[in-house]
Formats: C-alpha cells, structure tokens, sequence
C-alpha cells in the first residue's frame, strides 16, 4: 500500500509542476490546494528538497519549487525517495537487497519468484512514467 507521505509528496509535486511560471509557491498554499497537514507536507518537501528535487526561497516571495523539469523527474527515483525500495521484499530488490533469514535457497523459493514479478512490473510502470506523465 502506497504511504500518505508518498501520496502527498506526489501530490505536492504534480502541484508544483502544473504551475505556469516557476515561482516559489509557499508551503500553507499547497497545502490548502492538496487537503495535506502544513506540518507533514513540511517533512515530505524537505525530503524532497535533500533529494534534489526542490529548492527554496526563504523570505517574502519565498517557498518551493522544482528544480528539474517534469519530464525529467523519473518515478522511479521519486518513490525511493519518498517511499523507500521498490521490492516488496529485500530478497528481489536491486537496490536495498538483503537475504531473507527464513529462506535457506532462493532460486527455489516461490514467493521470491513472485516478488520479482511484481518488482520488475513496478519498475515498468515506474521507469517509463515521469512528473510530465502526471500533470497531462
């Protein structure tokens, strides 16, 4: 099940990224568009900001924005950011793998035949999907 924090840190992007111009738009502005808690989408757009996504502007005037264009933004690289590994299980992640303690073989184990299954049709959707996707 995908996370509220990741719900909403799309959310904040595709709101970013339908604006016209690239100004800075501030936090209780996307917020009150995207029904989000200011204080958790404050979190998620610093993640985000640290991930190189955004970048801000303190002061009057100030707030977030997007530092790419959206169609360079991959969702891939979004929903690691926000979300953590793709993989259900460590077992089949291609980033954050680590070996089941209850599996004695893998290449013999059915659920991680599965899980790469559903990894590797994740990350179909997720490599050929950017933030330009979303906005259209």
């Amino acid at each position: 099940m995908l996370s509220k924090k990741t719900k909403y840190g799309l959310k904040a992007l595709t709101f970013l990224a339908s604006q016209k111009d690239k100004a800075p738009i501030q936090i209780a502005e996307i917020a009150k568009e995207e029904n989000i808690s200011q204080k958790f989408l404050e979190s998620i757009l610093l993640s985000l900001k640290k991930s190189g996504f955004l970048g801000s502007k303190k002061g009057k005037g100030g707030g977030y924005y997007l530092i790419k264009e959206p169609q360079e933004v991959l969702m891939t690289d979004v929903m690691r950011v926000l979300e953590g590994p793709i993989a259900m299980v460590p077992c089949v992640s291609l980033n954050f793998y680590e070996k089941c303690d209850d599996c004695p073989d893998e290449k013999s184990c059915s659920v991680n035949k599965l899980m790469l299954k559903v990894r590797d049709a994740n990350l179909t959707i997720f490599r050929n999907n950017t933030l330009a996707d979303l906005i259209q």
